[in-house]
């Protein structure tokens, strides 16, 4: 039996053309905008194309004129490969932009794989993220007549390897400073309210992470002045989780801070525009003397362990 890995992701633009695909995929995926009418949420994924791809180009332009996830994404395949060794093939799809699940199922399929294990690469199980990339792939899988085995994983928030590679970023950034000087924010993509409530783990999975790296952290004599949870990226008028990053940016008596972007294994927009630029901005108004924000695990290599890890628990 022939076998691959495939690593699911969002995507991200490539260039600034693709910026108006990406935000038209993503608005129009039924996951994330939950009417019962596909013609009504194409309608709304055309409105808020139209109004926000100028906004969103700027943003791009201002990291390089691309999101970095598809190349980083590229750079863990090939890590992952060399770990794997020889026999078997490594591979990803993205969500909302190119490599997406059409043309790799066709060329997996082409080279005759018979069995896939699909590691989404999101820490925290959410419907919006985790289970719109599976569903993606298997539903392309079958529409293209592909009899492929599949086997997945849900989430690895608490997988201890990938939390040491958390840890080491969080040293990383701190440096030879003093941890007790720092108060340390966890910082997690959003969720409407209404989604949690109609039963996605995804708050709870993060709230049970970040207890876990704040075991983690002080086994490791990383004492931080106080921890906090916030959330980011919030879209639309509906209510979101809170609290806000911003609103906790406001709230802080200790002017240094180290933010960590806990729900993100890859760079993108979120953390190199964001967190890196937009927030930075709103901290160095609020009088912040210290702001740093940690990488994303990208191809670190206990992160590329993880993923191993999580592949020989599968098999």
């Amino acid at each position: 039996m022939k076998e691959a890995i495939v690593l699911l992701n969002m995507g991200g633009p490539n260039n600034l053309n693709e910026v108006e695909m990406f935000l038209h995929n993503m608005f129009n995926d039924p996951y994330i905008i939950r009417t019962k009418s596909t013609l009504l949420r194409k309608f709304i994924a055309g409105m808020i194309t139209l109004l926000r791809v100028e906004k969103s180009q700027d943003i791009y332009r201002q990291i390089g004129g691309k999101s970095p996830i598809v190349e980083l994404t590229r750079r863990v395949v090939e890590r992952l490969k060399e770990t794997v060794g020889d026999g078997i093939v490594v591979d990803f799809v993205m969500r909302y932009t190119p490599p997406m699940a059409d043309e790799v199922c066709q060329r997996l399929k082409d080279q005759g794989i018979d069995k896939v294990y699909l590691l989404p690469l999101y820490p925290q199980y959410s419907s919006t993220t985790s289970q719109s990339s599976l569903d993606d792939f298997e539903q392309t899988a079958q529409r293209i007549g592909w009899d492929v085995i599949t086997v997945e994983i849900k989430h690895f928030f608490m997988n201890e390897t990938y939390n040491r590679c958390l840890v080491e970023r969080i040293k990383e950034t701190l440096g030879t400073d003093n941890a007790g000087t720092f108060d340390i924010v966890f910082s997690a993509h959003g969720l409407p309210q209404k989604i949690v409530d109609q039963g996605d783990p995804y708050q709870r999975h993060v709230i049970a992470h970040v207890l876990l790296i704040e075991e983690l952290m002080k086994k490791s004599w990383l004492d931080f002045n106080a921890v906090h949870l916030a959330y980011q990226s919030k879209v639309g008028p509906m209510k979101w989780l809170e609290p806000s990053l911003e609103t906790t940016l406001r709230t802080l008596s200790n002017k240094r801070v180290i933010i960590v972007p806990i729900a993100f294994t890859i760079d993108n927009s979120e953390t190199d525009f964001e967190l890196s630029i937009e927030y930075a901005e709103v901290a160095h108004e609020l009088g912040y003397q210290e702001y740093r924000v940690c990488r994303c695990p990208n191809d670190h290599p206990l992160f590329v362990q993880t993923l191993k890890e999580l592949y020989e628990k599968m098999k």
